[in-house]
């Protein structure tokens, strides 16, 4: 599979800020590569090093050391070149709201040298592919955040982008929008073969990706698909609650050796056939358990195994 992004030792720090006296890494040493025609997400809470990593990837600055190439292209010598061939949607809207959504697209065309029939094909194409054509001579002010967003979508693929390239694209919707606009992704995914990189914080919508690199305090803490990513923790995850959390949890070490984690006064326990070892648990500790819970690993339960800490436990701007 050829790779549309390619990142190797990648490392860039900010200068110390206000009564600060050293630089904060954003970014640390980091490796991985974005198969084509896929959807790759950049996970990880605020200050992880997403956000750093999204302006890079869009050029908006330069790497300070490593390599990054976007469709082969050095992203320090070739970034004119690179901007020619990627679209981006950034989190914040770029519409101008008082056009229409159809004038935004106009102009936008303009940026990239269309012009005329081709111009107006291309806008009508893509109205109709984010399915809002019908909303063409509408001001965006008088649009909702989904349409907004879909407008938005269509935008940055009037170029025809080798990359698409989105920063938290669900900012601003609903629920049910949010389902859609996933969908949406998918099928450009499936039918136009396209390759999307979307960085976000919500764990739902990573589930939704094809692979997913999990960013904490500026490093690379995982990298795979969501599957084989929760299929490291194996078996199940049982949580606890107890007034006595942290001498409960060295008891259950001392009675059973399992290795388990003690985040905000919680147990969590990754056990094979977790329903069977819950009785063994409370029959060995009567009244010192005030609820137990089993479930199934999630993407959260992957981030507290790879850095000891829940998913919104440390944080801070990019």
């Amino acid at each position: 599979m050829k790779n549309v992004v390619s990142i190797e030792r990648l490392s860039h720090s900010y200068p110390p800020a206000h009564r600060q006296k050293e630089a904060r890494q954003a970014l640390k040493d980091i490796t991985f590569s974005v198969g084509e025609g896929k959807i790759f997400c950049l996970l990880g809470p605020n200050g992880s090093g997403k956000s750093t990593l999204f302006k890079i990837l869009s050029t908006l600055i330069q790497p300070q050391s490593g390599s990054v190439k976007i469709l082969d292209l050095d992203i320090a010598a070739k970034a004119q070149k690179i901007r020619e061939r990627i679209g981006v949607v950034f989190q914040s809207p770029s519409l101008d709201k008082k056009l229409t959504a159809g004038e935004n697209l106009l102009h936008q065309g303009h940026l990239y040298g269309l012009r005329g029939a081709a111009l107006e094909h291309r806008t009508v194409e893509m109205l109709t592919k984010v399915g809002v054509l019908d909303r063409r001579n509408d001001i965006v002010e008088t649009l909702s955040g989904g349409i907004q967003r879909r407008v938005e979508l269509a935008k940055s693929l009037l170029h025809k982008p080798a990359l698409l390239l989105l920063d938290e694209p669900s900012t601003g919707l609903d629920p049910g929008a949010r389902r859609e606009f996933e969908t949406y992704l998918r099928e450009l995914r499936d039918k136009d073969g396209a390759t999307i990189l979307l960085t976000t914080h919500i764990l739902d919508e990573a589930e939704q990706c094809d692979s997913i690199a999990i960013f904490d305090q500026g490093n690379l803490v995982a990298l795979g698909s969501p599957s084989d990513l929760k299929k490291e923790i194996g078996g199940d995850v049982i949580s606890i609650t107890s007034q006595s959390a942290s001498a409960l949890a060295e008891e259950i070490k001392k009675r059973f050796g399992d290795k388990l984690s003690l985040l905000d006064n919680t147990i969590h326990i990754e056990r094979e056939n977790g329903h069977e070892f819950i009785p063994q648990l409370v029959q060995a500790f009567p009244g010192q358990i005030d609820s137990i819970t089993l479930s199934k690993p999630t993407l959260e339960d992957v981030f507290i195994r790879k850095t000891g800490h829940k998913f919104w436990a440390e944080g801070g701007n990019e």
